[in-house]
């Protein structure tokens, strides 16, 4: 059996700009984002400022992770212990976990045919639960009908926070993903589409949110030394009432992402290439579905999914197992148990009891999930989809498999 070679989670590696930015910090020995000379700015706070100028947003933090910066956006924003969040039923954990840890209860929503939240049930949901805060998953890169989604919010008084760690770099109608709502939040995880690591970035144009957010990361009374946030005259009473719950960025990670952050369009452009590969030799018929995508989406195509809503659960295992066995490590959300990353929602069973979600339900039993690593190139997209296509074939194979 003919086998593909190349890794999928393999990440190009860093360019000699993050290489050297990154020596010249190990050399300083100046890690920690508020060890600076006289008139330095720092890694840290440079990162920051060039992030919340790509946003087109005032203020921006670095900090040690997207789930942490989730849990930063909720507290920032005046969560309470028990309030209800809602969030996307198709997510990935950390989502409800940063809600979870941030004191407050996940409600989940359905979501629509193209696996992005459904306006209608967000709406049905706010009027079920009284939420005051809705996290918002552009999951695996989907971003929804963000004009249906804030107006839900709006009618209903509801603070919008975006989880942007799969849409870094996208937009919508022309507005940057992460916009939208009162708080961004993204990763640089190194899965993500900047590598750091770990890391994450949170963006807002709120002021005091930022306040609030600069001393829960843990400034101490350094706030000063920060170039996207609010003057440090206006933190005088922020400072005193704000718990220290530090998760930082440092200025390693930050010297290692700046010169990737000036790749990102360049990169966005790439990844693009590869999607429209997989997707144009993917046959889009009552086997497998393609996700459509919204004519007002300016997306990033780091994976890439489909759907295969006529194949019984045994025969798409079939496909899985037989992709695996061709070195393309599929993801199925259908499995019955958590695997790797992927996870369904009835396995975070620390949840309340959730909602009826007949769409996820439907859905995510045969949804597939695909990482599209820039090492690859457009031939070795073909081969992929050749592969995948002789998979799909003995899976399907009524002879071989009765």
């Amino acid at each position: 059996m003919r086998r593909f070679s190349k890794s999928f989670t393999q990440q190009e590696p860093l360019s000699e700009d993050s290489i050297e930015a990154a020596v010249a910090v190990m050399r300083s020995g100046r890690l920690h984002r508020y060890n600076l000379v006289e008139g330095e700015k720092g890694e840290t706070a440079l990162l920051e400022q060039e992030f919340a100028d790509s946003l087109g947003v005032p203020y921006a933090l670095a900090c040690a992770s997207g789930g942490y910066a989730l849990q930063l956006a909720l507290r920032a924003c005046g969560i309470a212990p028990g309030d209800p969040v809602l969030c996307n039923a198709f997510t990935l954990s950390p989502v409800p976990g940063s809600i979870h840890a941030a004191g407050g209860e996940a409600v989940l929503v359905d979501i629509l045919e193209d696996t992005t939240v459904d306006p209608v049930d967000l709406a049905t949901a706010a009027q079920e639960t009284g939420a005051r805060f809705f996290l918002l998953s552009h999951m695996r890169g989907h971003i929804g009908d963000m004009e249906a989604i804030t107006e839900v919010c709006d009618a209903h008084g509801i603070t919008l926070i975006e989880d942007c760690a799969h849409t870094m770099g996208a937009s919508y109608a022309g507005k940057p993903s992460g916009t939208f709502g009162r708080v961004g939040c993204f990763s640089t995880q190194t899965y993500k589409h900047i590598n750091s690591g770990e890391g994450g970035l949170l963006a807002t144009q709120d002021p005091e949110i930022m306040r609030r957010a600069v001393i829960m990361s843990g400034s101490y009374m350094l706030y000063d030394r920060h170039l996207a946030a609010p003057g440090a005259e206006s933190f005088d009473e922020t400072r005193l009432v704000t718990p220290n719950m530090s998760g930082r960025m440092d200025n390693l990670r930050a010297a290692v992402l700046r010169p990737q952050l000036a790749e990102l369009e360049g990169r966005k452009e790439r990844w693009n290439t590869l999607y429209r590969r997989i997707e144009a030799g993917l046959p889009d018929h009552e086997l497998v579905k393609t996700i459509p995508r919204h004519a007002q989406e300016d997306f990033v195509g780091s994976s890439i999914q489909f759907r295969l809503p006529s194949l019984s659960p045994d025969r798409i295992a079939r496909f899985v197992v037989g992709c695996e066995a061709r070195g393309i490590p599929l993801k199925w959300y259908g499995k019955p148990q958590p695997e790797d990353y992927t996870s369904r929602y009835d396995s975070w069973r620390y949840l309340p009891a959730t909602r009826a979600l007949p769409n996820a339900d439907r859905i995510l039993a045969e949804l597939c999930d695909l990482r599209l690593p820039l090492t690859f190139t457009d031939e070795e997209c073909d081969d992929i989809v050749q592969l995948m296509g002789d998979a799909m074939e003995q899976a399907t194979d009524k002879t071989n498999n009765p």
